[in-house]
């Protein structure tokens, strides 16, 4: 990708993911953002936990095949965040639309 990525949406992704399963563990959260931008997992881990740290995220470990996993969760201050992330998101696709594509009816 030719556009660089900001930590608003690299939270707002994370976020949006780990909101569509509930909850989710560190290594599928990877995997589900990587199918749409680029990101190691040394990425990853400090967003998540800044995310934690902010309240944005809750997490529980539960034991999976004898280890336990992280599991991570949006909290009701996380879901309010990304509803505004989404409505942030919207009205700048819109704009950028505009100008870059010529889409006047966005």
């Amino acid at each position: 990708m030719a556009f660089p990525i900001s930590a608003s949406l690299l939270d707002a992704v994370v976020l949006a993911i780990v909101a569509k399963d509930a909850s989710s563990y560190g290594y599928k959260i990877t995997q589900d953002v990587r199918t749409v931008m680029e990101v190691s997992e040394s990425t990853l881990y400090p967003v998540l936990r800044r995310l934690q740290k902010e309240e944005y995220l809750e997490t529980f470990d539960q034991e999976f095949q004898g280890r336990n996993r992280r599991y991570y969760k949006v909290t009701a201050k996380g879901f309010q965040i990304l509803a505004k992330y989404q409505q942030d998101w919207i009205e700048y696709k819109t704009n950028i639309n505009r100008i870059l594509i010529g889409d006047e009816k966005q």
